[in-house]
């Protein structure tokens, strides 16, 4: 499984998602790639009001900001 961190520059709340998930530790590395949604209209049209989110790669599911490190965990280590 990966994880895709849809964000965007200057966004300060993709600021503090990034931080947080530099700190989380989890049982096994879980790769991240950073998606940047101006790059791209549908990203833009999808997840411009939402952002920051966490897109599951196995199972599609997301997680949209607000998230603790405790919500990311779970939404890592859970099929559900």
């Amino acid at each position: 499984m990966e994880l895709t961190f849809y964000t965007t520059e200057g966004c300060h709340l993709c600021e503090e998602a990034e931080a947080l998930l530099l700190q989380i530790q989890l049982p096994r590395p879980v790769p991240v790639a950073a998606v940047d949604i101006s790059e791209c209209a549908d990203l833009v049209e999808r997840y411009g009001t939402r952002i920051p989110v966490l897109r599951r790669s196995d199972s599609g599911r997301e997680l949209s900001w607000p998230f603790s490190a405790e919500d990311v965990q779970h939404f890592v280590t859970t099929d559900s």
